[in-house]
């Protein structure tokens, strides 16, 4: 109720203000818009807007690359790598990447909101404040040409082409070198995101389908969801899928479950495949794996991780 009402009088004030808004007064301002286009609709965006709401941690770590100091962030779980923000008090905190304080982010007069997956559905509710790009690389096989567009309408808004370029480029060559390394085996791997004792599993085209689509590595089991959360599976499932590289994602540590029992993963049935028999269960970092996953910093470091197991 209170968002309604808060939302009702956001709009009264827009309207009666002829819908003369901070974004729009960086218009007027620089004459400048770029056009963006992404799944969720089509919004223009000022030039080098100069107040930036970044509601997810990849966009966080895409604009950290090209020097660009939000005005606002969801503070509550920022992965370590990005800690000089939720320690910085001149940048707001706004909530979590799943819930938002809309009142604040409005308060905060933004010329650019940065949304991602898990606020897909307040797309509309931040829309009435600010122009809101929602970049993603999740529920698709293309994962580096969804990455490159992301990149690309960054350089754009911010008219850094050069910078995000060579960061792609980076990218890609470190991309060869793994898949270089891959394409020498015939290793079939599984994805396991792990919490309290229970498995989903993920394969191509899902919010880990890098390994599988951009790295290279075979499927141990195909036909695998790509929604967020995965496709639950038991231990019995991980035995007869039997895949010779296991990947392990504990969201128990982030989300604060405890620590992760690595004999209640490795149980009895995983030790029966081939990756546990073989020495290739890898852990991977889940604050950059779970937390982000599609920006500069985590993709390069999670291509890192990935070469460092092979």
């Amino acid at each position: 109720m209170k968002t309604k009402i808060f939302l009702f009088a956001l709009g009264t004030i827009v309207a009666l203000s002829g819908c003369t808004g901070g974004n729009q007064k960086q218009k007027e301002a620089t004459g400048e818009t770029v056009t963006v286009t992404h799944s969720l609709g089509t919004v223009e965006v000022p030039v080098n807007p100069q107040r930036v709401v970044a509601l997810d941690f990849s966009a966080l770590e895409n604009l950290d690359y090209l020097g660009i100091k939000p005005v606002g962030i969801p503070k509550s779980g920022v992965p370590s790598h990005l800690s000089k923000y939720k320690d910085d008090p001149s940048i707001a905190d706004v909530g979590t990447v799943v819930e938002v304080n809309l009142e604040k982010i409005n308060e905060l007069q933004p010329d650019l909101i940065i949304i991602g997956g898990r606020l897909a559905d307040s797309y509309n509710d931040l829309s009435a404040i600010a122009p809101v790009i929602y970049p993603t690389v999740m529920g698709t096989t293309d994962f580096l040409g969804a990455f490159k567009s992301n990149l690309d309408d960054l350089g754009r808004i911010f008219d850094k082409q050069d910078e995000v370029g060579r960061a792609y480029a980076g990218i890609v060559k470190k991309v060869e070198e793994v898949k270089a390394k891959v394409d020498t085996s015939d290793d079939r791997a599984l994805i396991l995101l792990h919490n309290r004792g229970r498995f989903s599993a993920y394969g191509s085209g899902s919010r880990f389908g890098i390994i599988h689509d951009v790295l290279g590595f075979k499927e141990a089991e195909k036909g695998l969801g790509t929604q967020i959360h995965g496709t639950p599976v038991s231990s019995e499932f991980v035995q007869k899928a039997n895949p010779d590289v296991i990947f392990i994602v504990d969201r128990s540590m982030i989300v604060g479950n405890g620590v992760m029992d690595k004999d209640e993963v490795e149980n009895k049935l995983v030790k029966q495949t081939n990756a546990a028999q073989n020495g290739k269960i890898f852990y991977l970092n889940p604050e950059v794996w779970y937390l982000a996953g599609g920006g500069i910093a985590s993709v390069n470091m999670m291509i890192d991780e990935i070469s460092q197991a092979l």
